[in-house]
């Protein structure tokens, strides 16, 4: 399928083939009609793609800060590095889609295929969409009226900032499509509406629905205009929909509200408040979140949980429904403020004009009639010598993009397939990288004969059912941690193992770092046990990240400090018998302050601070181990230093391993011989780090 994405580092946009998406749970799959550009929000976007570095630090200062302290912890180069990855990722545009669906997955019940439906989806031939983020389009309301619905709740959750009443005076700032779209809504509330525009032609669109407009010009005075429009008053409310820098915009809608007048902000402005404009009338001021309550929360748009009408009457899914059915009233019209309507092969007319034609809405229109959902294209025509090692990967996320696959590709990995749920990332690390298959559906991976061994690299509670339709299928399996996020998941895979004639692997890559390896090496010198201390300087992350979502992620336990608990064991060589673990206050098994003490068979300890409270100028990861009067430290996978030993000492540049794992993966997989990790030691961490969920449940020690 065809879609329209953006390069970030030129700014540069490109119609690009990629598989459609496969639907998934809470989603509904869209055969899109039509979209809209949004030539506020694209045209942004443009402009930051094509600003240069200096520009775009500018313009995210918050970024920019970021950056200083990753390299401060991690060096000047692999930062540049890791900058430049994010900025190769592509963006796909577009979020105001009209189509018909195609597909229903099995828990959605409110929609059917062929039902004529909007959605935020973007500027593609198929999209996948969660169910909250979709609207039934009423009969009488064409496609090309309906592809504005999405535009005009933007307006329209501002309206509902204001609660504005039947008869009072609202101003509208900029009447651009939003203020066009916000102008009739307000109308049809039954306000007393005044519009302000620089540019005439749009003037005369708001004038045809009725409006009262005043032409804002260097040398006007707008305040006056609507004191005098408002007998002196002044506006009950003010809704911001330009998109200026300056600062004059906040400031005149301050002096032309009424006293206790409301002020919402929809669009872009600067935002250098003066406090005697506000202190004096009392004025209330407030920005509007996009399209209504539920945006950006994943519950809602991802994983299909309303809010309850009876408490959030008016979600973005409701002011959808709102707006469409204004269009169906006739209280909204949108058909004159179509100004092109091109094919979607010729979307390069729409963005040329994006920054110097004075448009309104530029309409894309797209060849519904294909009917076939292609969901494998090939991309090159690579070939292979050696059949019997190929690779098929599943994930193209960060760190596939980032670490793995740059890393995978100078070890020549011959890797046939790359999979991904939607399909676009996958498509540009397969022409970057030289894979010639592109998936969207996993099964291209795991049933392909031609393929031996799998890499995921997926989120954390798909891995064990990957694993073990991979391991059914014989395949050499590298997942990336953890294993898996449930006990009862851990002995399906337990069982799997014993009927297949593939292997398993976990990306535990901390213990084939050389700081690691060279440490292990001394202390094997003696039989003796070691005195183990790790500290994960993890640092906080959202607490509706996904990560964070036990029943997504696992948790940080489960999903990230199962590295310290693999490098513990690793070090000790030997698997772990007792497993005791507190957290912070009452955090429970959620907490991402945990203390763990673990007991080993040979008679060796290790203590694992997992912690995100500490300092970011501290380094992230610090290991101390003790042994008969010997001490040895790793910082951060920086150094390694030797205390009352001959040993020598090593430092170097970051380096936690992640090239030796799969060099000796890959020679697993093509050679044969001992796995780089025994299945013994990798299930035992999985064991160990659901017992240090359970210690902390019941408080005591924990038999592994």
């Amino acid at each position: 399928m065809k879609q329209i994405i953006q390069d970030l580092k030129n700014g540069e946009t490109l119609l690009v083939e990629s598989p459609a998406p496969s639907v998934r749970k809470g989603h509904v799959l869209i055969r899109t009609h039509y979209t809209l550009v949004s030539s506020g929000t694209e045209r942004m976007l443009l402009n930051f793609g094509k600003a240069g570095w200096i520009e775009k630090a500018r313009q995210q200062p918050d970024k920019v800060q970021q950056v200083i302290s990753k390299i401060r912890i991690e060096g000047l180069f692999p930062t540049i590095d890791a900058v430049l990855k994010k900025l190769d990722a592509p963006i796909a545009l577009g979020y105001c889609n009209a189509g018909e669906v195609i597909e229903v997955a099995d828990d959605v019940t409110e929609f059917k295929v062929g039902d004529r439906v909007i959605s935020n989806g973007h500027h593609s031939e198929i999209v996948c969409v969660g169910k909250n983020l979709v609207a039934k389009i009423p009969d009488s309301v064409s496609y090309e009226e309906a592809v504005f619905t999405v535009i005009g709740a933007i307006g329209l959750q501002g309206i509902r900032l204001v609660q504005p009443s039947l008869g009072e005076t609202v101003v509208v700032q900029g009447l651009g499509l939003i203020g066009l779209l916000t102008v009739q809504l307000l109308k049809h509330n039954g306000c007393k509406v005044i519009g302000i525009e620089t540019d005439i032609q749009r003037i005369k669109l708001a004038e045809s629905f009725g409006i009262a407009c005043i032409a804002s010009s260097n040398d006007s005075n707008v305040v006056n205009e609507v004191l005098r429009l408002t007998n002196d008053q002044g506006a009950d409310a003010v809704l911001i929909t330009a998109s200026s820098k300056s600062n004059e915009l906040i400031s005149q809608a301050a002096q032309m509200s009424r006293k206790r007048g409301k002020i919402v902000l929809i669009g872009v402005v600067g935002l250098d408040i003066q406090r005697s404009d506000f202190y004096e009338k009392e004025l209330s001021f407030q920005v509007s979140c996009s399209y209504g309550p539920g945006r950006y929360d994943d519950q809602y748009e991802k994983f299909g949980i309303d809010y309850p009408l009876a408490y959030v009457r008016w979600t973005e899914k409701r002011n959808f429904e709102a707006v469409l059915d204004a269009m169906q009233s006739g209280a909204l019209h949108v058909k004159s403020l179509i100004t092109e309507i091109e094919s979607l092969d010729n979307y390069g007319k729409i963005y040329s004009n994006l920054a110097t034609a004075p448009t309104i809405a530029s309409l894309l229109k797209y060849d519904h009639t294909r009917k076939n959902i292609d969901r494998r294209i090939t991309v090159g025509n690579k070939t292979f010598k050696n059949n019997s090692s190929l690779i098929g990967v599943i994930g193209s996320g960060n760190f596939t993009s980032g670490v793995m696959l740059p890393l995978l590709h100078k070890l020549n990995a011959p890797i046939k397939t790359i999979s991904s749920a939607s399909g676009l990332t996958a498509t540009q690390l397969a022409k970057k990288y030289n894979i010639p298959v592109v998936s969207t559906d996993y099964s291209d991976v795991l049933e392909d004969v031609d393929s031996q061994a799998v890499i995921i690299t997926t989120r954390h509670n798909s891995h064990a059912t990957l694993v073990t339709h991979s391991l059914r299928n014989n395949k050499h399996i590298l997942v990336e941690k953890p294993l898996c996020i449930h006990e009862s998941q851990l002995e399906d895979i337990i069982q799997a193992l014993e009927n297949t004639s593939g292997s398993l692997m976990v990306g535990y890559n901390r213990r084939f770092s050389p700081a690691a390896k060279l440490m292990f090496e001394h202390f094997q010198k003696s039989n003796q046990p070691i005195q183990l201390s790790i500290t994960m300087n993890s640092g906080k992350i959202a607490a509706d990240h996904w990560i964070q979502n036990m029943e997504i992620g696992g948790g940080r336990i489960i999903g990230e400090a199962c590295h310290a608990i693999d490098l513990a064991g690793y070090l000790c060589n030997s698997l772990a018998k007792e497993v005791y673990a507190t957290s912070m206050d009452d955090e429970g098994i959620g907490s991402d302050n945990v203390s763990i003490l673990i007991k080993y068979s040979n008679g060796s300890t290790a203590i694992i601070h997992y912690l995100s409270t500490g300092s970011k100028d501290y380094p992230k990861e610090r290991i101390e181990a003790h042994q008969n009067g010997t001490t040895a430290i790793i910082d951060n996978f920086k150094s390694l230093q030797f205390f009352g030993s001959n040993s020598k000492s090593w430092s170097g540049t970051q380096d936690k391993g992640h090239k030796e794992q799969y060099r000796l993966w890959l020679k697993f997989v093509e050679e044969g011989g001992v796995p780089p990790i025994s299945v013994d030691s990798l299930l035992n961490t999985s064991k160990v780090s659901f017992g240090v969920l359970e210690a902390i449940r019941s408080g005591g020690v924990v038999r592994v």
